[in-house]
């Protein structure tokens, strides 16, 4: 994470701040969008959809890929990629329970 100093954080903050940042761009939005509603696709298929470059698009792959939202198989000369159910279900379950903190109305800030 830089120089954030992260461990003075959470590892749950550190995680949720991780997926968020895979978040932080439409276009790894567009594609996981993409993925889940073809259930899987090689760069290609998401270069033509999104309309971005296929260097581009396979760099928001990668960081999808790292930070372990994405499986990727090699099918000949393509990689197909789908979602890695167990770590979506893990991020869910993180902005899940993120989310639904409630903050106690003091009227405070007026």
């Amino acid at each position: 994470m830089g120089i954030t100093k992260s461990e003075i954080f959470t590892d749950q903050q550190n995680k949720i701040a991780l997926i968020a940042k895979a978040f932080g761009h439409p276009a790894r939005v567009a594609i996981i969008q993409h993925i889940i509603k073809t259930e899987s696709c090689i760069c290609g298929d998401l270069v033509q959809e999104i309309g971005l470059a296929q260097p581009t698009i396979s760099q928001h792959l990668k960081e999808l890929k790292n930070l372990g939202l994405l499986k990727g198989n090699v099918e000949g000369t393509s990689v197909c990629y789908c979602i890695n159910q167990e770590k979506w279900n893990d991020s869910l379950g993180l902005f899940k329970e993120f989310l639904d903190l409630q903050p106690i109305n003091r009227d405070k800030c007026k």
